[in-house]
């Protein structure tokens, strides 16, 4: 219940979870994005190593760009996610 209403509202430790929330599935999608973009670095670095004769030096590559292109993915999403308004729709009007 909220203190000195009679009505129940939302506990101390559950106003703070709602607008953290976007930001929480931001960072795991991002996460498993971030691992796919490696595996398919490495993937593609083995079968051009394969097909030219170049081992390891593509898987390297392969795993260098997949991580950079990951981190600069969930470098992109977490700003955005940070401009973004809060999801439970309370307005920021504090002056009046």
């Amino acid at each position: 219940m909220a203190e000195g209403s009679g009505r129940p509202g939302p506990a101390a430790g559950q106003r703070g979870r709602d607008s953290r929330s976007p930001r929480l599935s931001t960072v795991a999608g991002g996460g498993l994005e971030f691992a796919v973009a490696i595996l398919l670095g490495v993937f593609g670095g083995q079968w051009l190593d394969r097909r030219w004769g170049t081992s390891p030096w593509l898987v390297v590559i392969g795993a260098m760009l997949g991580a950079g292109a990951g981190f600069y993915k969930l470098y992109r999403d977490l700003t955005a996610s940070q401009r973004r308004p809060p999801a439970n729709g309370a307005s920021d009007d504090t002056h009046g």
